[in-house]
């Protein structure tokens, strides 16, 4: 793997989508479980490549940092847009190589976090609700409709509202483009998909 890391990258790229597998290994008698970090990214020409993967015990923003700067010592200059789950602290760890870096929280892992507290009766008609918060055509409807997503499902499900205000500053980038950008940059999938 470090032989593979060692070329140059290039100065920049478009799009950068940064996630975490996890799978079990046997060590010794014993199975433990180990952490891929894998960095796909779009250049310029809209060509895709695997520009980084890395080994851990588990994941976490402190080896992301060590990992983004990596990248920087490899030739990379800045990110357009990185797309990234919801990890705390993960927005930090890339601001604070790649400053002006916009940062797209995964709808799709934040979707799949809000519906761990909402009764499986109810994930239907919720997510029926929560579809128009995140298709909504414009940033101003989308918040609004966040508000009234709130204000039918806030008092049964505060845990999933609570984390969508927080977290709206990144979960809402990919309203800044145009349609057919934000199909590419709104969710982490396209590297969950390289992971199976």
């Amino acid at each position: 793997m470090n032989e593979w890391r060692s070329p140059p990258l290039d100065p920049i790229y478009t799009f950068v989508y940064m996630d975490c597998m996890h799978y079990k290994v046997r060590e010794g008698g014993s199975v433990v479980t180990r952490a891929i970090y894998n960095i796909l990214a779009l250049d310029l020409r809209g060509r895709k490549d695997l520009i980084g993967m890395y080994v851990s015990e588990n994941e976490g923003a402190k080896f992301w940092l060590s990992v983004i700067t990596d990248l920087k010592n490899r030739g990379v200059e800045d990110i357009l847009i990185t797309c990234v789950d919801g990890l705390k602290g993960f927005s930090e760890a890339i601001h604070a190589v790649f400053p002006k870096t916009e940062i797209q929280t995964c709808v799709v892992h934040q979707i799949r976090n809000s519906l761990r507290y909402v009764v499986e009766k109810e994930k239907k008609p919720f997510m029926v609700d929560l579809k128009v918060v995140y298709q909504a055509s414009t940033l101003e409807q989308g918040y609004e409709n966040l508000i009234k997503l709130d204000e039918k499902w806030g008092k049964k499900h505060p845990v999933p509202l609570k984390s969508w205000y927080a977290n709206w500053d990144t979960l809402s980038t990919f309203f800044k483009y145009d349609t057919h950008i934000r199909r590419v940059i709104y969710t982490t999938n396209i590297l969950e998909g390289f992971h199976r």
